[in-house]
């Protein structure tokens, strides 16, 4: 199917579709295995499926296949090979050098097959770790009911719309149907949470996120700075965490509960209300980079600018609700 035949408008329901009654299936078939059991690192109190990323990937399968250039099949090679793997890490635990290596490889395949004739190779390079490294940030960001779900539904919902005015149909149908998964899943996923994406949803959006944000550079479609405000909210937070765990010493590669939203959470606000003051956010990042998206370069320096005090503010905040609940 071709994304400017008038069928196109339909992916994105299908998407929907298949991903709610797909994560439905999910919770009856494996609603006593595969279950991610709360420790002292978890936020949740009592077992939980960790299946639902099956569900988003059989939707975006369905939907954003259907919809891609031909050109795009290193995308969905990655995209499969990490859901793949992913899910036997979920249901039985894989080494976490097995598992990044095939990251690499996943990121590897899509730029040298994709990207490196337009940034060569000492750049490809540096793609190749960027989007390991969004890989797994999404990955730790998932570790809150209705987070990561919400910030694929605003993410790839507000790439799908930056495409739009720049006519690139493929780019903005395959975002939507993307985004139509990610709703469909946060039906079950939002405070309290029935399902969670697991390693096979997480690491897979996080990915898709990477290369499309790419692949949208790539064509022209948008400067660099969109996809990285649109997602800034969990690249800010996975960021800043990853930095001072290093310069802590401790093992980045353990679970723990330092990142922003976990100590809002443990700090009382709970679940329900940490997701949408993320929510709005990540709604008022996606305006941002849309206006980004048309700006003259001097407007674009201050839109980061802001953005970089607001973060700075958001973490004295978090610091600022902490210390409150301690007194």
């Amino acid at each position: 199917m071709m994304a400017s035949s008038p069928y196109a408008y339909l992916v994105p329901l299908s998407s929907f579709v298949v991903t709610w009654m797909a994560v439905l299936l999910s919770l009856r078939w494996f609603s006593g295995r595969a279950l991610d059991h709360p420790n002292e690192r978890s936020l949740h109190q009592r077992p939980v499926p960790r299946t639902g990323g099956i569900g988003v990937a059989v939707g975006i399968a369905v939907g954003a296949l259907s919809v891609s250039p031909g050109e795009w099949w290193p995308l969905w090679i990655g995209a499969a090979v990490l859901v793949a793997v992913s899910f036997v890490d979920d249901l039985v635990g894989l080494p976490v050098v097995g598992r990044l290596v095939v990251h690499v490889l996943a990121a590897g395949g899509l730029v040298g097959r994709l990207l490196v004739e337009d940034l060569g190779w000492g750049w490809g390079i540096v793609a190749i770790i960027t989007v390991v490294w969004t890989i797994n940030l999404y990955n730790f960001m998932d570790g809150m009911d209705g987070l990561a779900g919400g910030m694929a539904l605003f993410g790839f919902g507000f790439l799908a719309m930056a495409a739009w005015p720049a006519g690139d149909h493929s780019l903005m149908f395959v975002s939507l149907s993307i985004a139509a998964a990610a709703g469909a899943f946060l039906w079950f996923n939002f405070p309290p949470a029935r399902i969670f994406l697991g390693d096979a949803g997480s690491t897979t959006l996080g990915f898709l996120a990477a290369g499309l944000g790419l692949i949208g550079w790539k064509n022209g479609t948008w400067s660099l700075g969109v996809p990285l405000l649109v997602f800034s909210p969990f690249i800010v937070d996975a960021s800043v965490t990853l930095v001072k765990r290093l310069i802590r010493g401790e093992k980045v590669w353990q679970a723990h509960r330092s990142h922003f939203y976990q100590r809002l959470v443990l700090a009382g606000w709970g679940h329900r209300k940490t997701a949408l003051a993320e929510y709005g956010v990540m709604v008022l990042c996606g305006f941002s980079a849309l206006g980004f998206q048309q700006a003259s370069d001097g407007i674009r320096l201050g839109i980061v600018g802001i953005w970089a005090l607001a973060f700075l503010g958001f973490a004295q905040s978090v610091s600022m609700i902490e210390r409150r609940l301690s007194t």
